[in-house]
């Protein structure tokens, strides 16, 4: 269960560093690939709750680190629900 950071840049042109435990998160984001605000929220929703699920199959207790950034990208995403066509890009995975 490779722990995978993977970038992505708002729609504002700033940049972040997300977290992964897992490399599930490649199963929901593509890198390269622009999303809506909407998508790329649920995506991240999916795939931080499914990597978190992961870590408590083989530890016994959920990610917190994996929910913490899902917290983070939700508040990050809010800045811009008010912005027409917002999207999202994934740079890429690594650091």
């Amino acid at each position: 269960m490779p722990v995978t950071p993977f970038r992505i840049r708002w729609p504002d042109q700033s940049e972040a560093l997300c977290y992964s435990p897992s490399s599930v998160v490649t199963e929901h984001l593509d890198a390269g690939r622009t999303y809506s605000l909407a998508e790329f929220v649920h995506l991240a929703r999916l795939a931080l709750g499914q990597a978190s699920e992961r870590v408590r199959m083989k530890y016994g207790y959920a990610c917190s680190s994996a929910m913490d950034q899902l917290q983070v990208i939700e508040e990050d995403a809010a800045r811009f629900h008010e912005w027409p066509g917002a999207t999202v890009h994934v740079i890429g995975f690594g650091r």
